[in-house]
């Protein structure tokens, strides 16, 4: 395949070294090209309306917005559906999985995934595949899986639409506030919205994740690298990343 019908490839990562293994491993392959780099989630946004890949290889702890927002953004807000993405996680687990697909990825790895996975991958989701635990499917076996998926995740509660749910932009939000320890009133404060509606809020996250409290949220976001550690440090009330002004 030439290069001007190769698989165009954007990396999204902030480790250099990861970058450069998943360069050199595209790079061998005369048939996949790497056209951008990008390491935070809100200018992969960007960069995927500017360049429209074929497929995004997708990290999901980044800073500014992670990779589930990003991905999320890039396939719903903005409807991109020629572009493909696939997760790559150190955060492995079957919910983690779940939430990616939902979001709107195509396929979903763990970071040490071997490249005689990954490029068949590529390949196959350049195509509109998907791919799930190493079984290549079109979109209504997908879809299938994850209605699947939820009924087994739901045996030991009762189960609701809502479970699992990803979580909005607002939400993602408040979710980093928890994590920084954030009172609701300091969140409140920071939102420029009512108390009564960071509550909702809240009882809306810890429904769709599945938890009891704040402190399982906080863990559950840390976790799967939802939040950055880092980020928690940081002064409640201030600049959490793509902060609105106002309550949509």
């Amino acid at each position: 395949m030439s290069s001007a019908t190769a698989i165009r490839v954007m990396i999204v990562e902030d480790h250099p070294l990861l970058i450069q293994g998943l360069r050199r491993v595209i790079e061998a392959e005369a048939d996949i090209a790497v056209v951008a780099e990008v390491s935070d989630g809100a200018l992969a946004v960007q960069r995927a309306l500017a360049l429209e890949p074929d497929v995004i290889l997708m990290d999901i702890n980044l800073p500014k917005k992670n990779g589930l927002q990003a991905t999320r953004e890039i396939k719903t807000a903005y409807g991109l559906d020629d572009t493909n993405i696939i997760v790559l996680t150190a955060y492995h687990d079957d919910e983690q999985l779940f939430h990616a697909l939902c979001a709107g990825a195509a396929a979903y790895y763990p970071k040490d995934v071997q490249p005689s996975a990954l490029i068949p991958a590529i390949r196959a989701v350049a195509t509109g595949k998907y791919v799930i635990k190493d079984l290549v499917m079109n979109k209504v076996d997908a879809f299938r899986w994850l209605l699947k998926q939820l009924e087994t995740m739901s045996v030991a509660r009762e189960p609701t639409l809502e479970m699992f749910t990803p979580l909005s932009p607002r939400e993602m939000q408040i979710l980093t506030y928890v994590t920084q320890g954030a009172s609701n009133k300091e969140i409140a404060l920071g939102l420029r919205i009512s108390q009564q509606t960071v509550k909702n809020h809240i009882s809306a996250v810890l429904r769709k994740l599945g938890v009891e409290d704040r402190t399982q949220a906080a863990v559950l976001a840390l976790r799967r690298g939802w939040v950055r550690l880092e980020d928690t440090n940081r002064q409640t009330g201030v600049g959490v990343p793509g902060l609105a002004e106002n309550e949509p």
